[in-house]
């Protein structure tokens, strides 16, 4: 493990491994609590976190005298098609798992500290590894479940010290809002939103995300956030999720709403991590390479590939946070010529090149689709 500083966008650079008798460690990790320069963590002996303490705002995310990532299976007996549907009165029954069966220190290295918590629920069992990595903002749990459950549903449950009449869920290429109370039927009846890959709660000037990298059912009630980990649904297929699973989820604490929190980027970095493939010593030094970048934050670059039709290299950039402006994407190889493409690829109109450099003014939420040419000759897969 190392920690991978000034990687470039869509890019790759080299390290190099060398001995280091006075490594400094970055992060303070025991049973009991991890810290690092951002964030303190504090656990009972149960494994339950009952403090995250934010360092930079100076403040707790958690509500005082609450257990965080509290998971809790619930009762979940759909009146019909269970595997499409869940009830409200899955309130109704429910088990907190707040005792363990052990809580063990497992890593506390110069890079992250891990807190390793085994739970048991009827036939299930339920490891979480809390990883607090060096200089990281946010607390990840790390998460193997055997599950062998039947009409039950799993929750991590976070009480959070915000207050808000709304939260923020991300769909694809976009987000919605969706109201924290049931002031209305209407409002109670979406208990359970759908979104990707974070949701978060922020009020005036603080707030606190909740990321996850393939989870996508969420419910936030005034200050309480909970993500749905995993269900039991007996049709159509009565052995629907028994079995095996690993994921990942996060809590993301932040100055500011999700926009200035940058929970956008958190979420994707959870997503899409870095990969790192060991080279041969004695190798010639790489310089950083960039294959595309751009220079408004707003902008993400969702896909890079070789076209469908084998011309040209598609770009693919949309707006994430209902913002409009001008953007520039820069590339890490000559281009000689850019078109604008519908999603299907079909090209739609040539956009002019500044010394190799496209520039675009993007709206709200929109989603554009680029064809670039590599010199004089069409490439079909970024260059090497």
């Amino acid at each position: 493990l190392i920690e991978a500083k000034d990687v470039p966008p869509m890019g790759a650079t080299i390290y190099t491994a060398v001995p280091d008798a006075h490594g400094a460690a970055s992060v303070t990790a025991t049973a009991r609590g991890l810290e690092n320069d951002h964030l303190r963590v504090t656990l009972d002996e149960n494994g339950n976190i009952t403090s995250l303490y934010d360092k930079h705002a100076n403040r707790e995310a958690f509500e005082r005298g609450t257990l965080n990532n509290l998971l809790t299976v619930f009762e979940d007996i759909p009146h019909r098609e269970s595997a499409w549907n869940i009830d409200m009165e899955y309130m109704n029954h429910f088990w907190p798992l707040d005792r363990a069966e052990r809580v063990e220190l497992v890593e506390a290295s110069p890079v992250r500290g891990v807190v390793r918590v085994t739970r048991r629920f009827n036939l299930s069992t339920v490891t979480q590894d809390i990883v607090l990595a060096a200089h990281a903002r946010h607390l990840a749990f790390v998460t193997h479940v055997d599950w062998r459950e039947t009409q039950r549903m799993l929750k991590a449950a976070f009480y959070l010290d915000v207050l808000s009449p709304k939260a923020t869920y991300e769909i694809q290429f976009g987000a919605i809002e969706r109201p924290t109370h049931w002031n209305t039927s209407y409002d109670r009846a979406r208990f359970e939103v759908c979104g990707h890959k974070w949701a978060d709660l922020s009020e005036g000037l603080y707030g606190v995300s909740l990321l996850n990298d393939c989870k996508y059912g969420y419910d936030i009630k005034d200050n309480v956030m909970r993500l749905t980990l995993l269900r039991a649904p007996n049709y159509p297929d009565p052995t629907a999720d028994k079995g095996e699973h690993d994921f990942t989820y996060a809590v993301y604490p932040h100055q500011g709403d999700w926009r200035v929190g940058g929970t956008v980027h958190r979420a994707y970095e959870l997503n899409a991590p870095l990969e790192a493939v060991a080279g041969r010593g004695g190798e010639a030094a790489l310089e950083p390479f960039s294959l595309v970048n751009v220079d408004a934050a707003h902008v993400v670059i969702d896909t890079v590939k070789g076209a469908e039709d084998g011309r040209g290299l598609i770009v693919r950039v949309y707006e994430s946070q209902g913002a409009r402006g001008p953007a520039t994407l820069r590339f890490g190889f000559p281009v000689a010529e850019a078109m604008e493409c519908n999603l299907m690829e079909e090209d739609e109109r040539a956009l002019p090149l500044e010394n190799g450099a496209l520039r675009i003014h993007i709206k709200p939420y929109e989603i554009r689709t680029f064809r670039v040419y590599q010199g004089q000759r069409p490439i079909s897969s970024p260059p090497r």
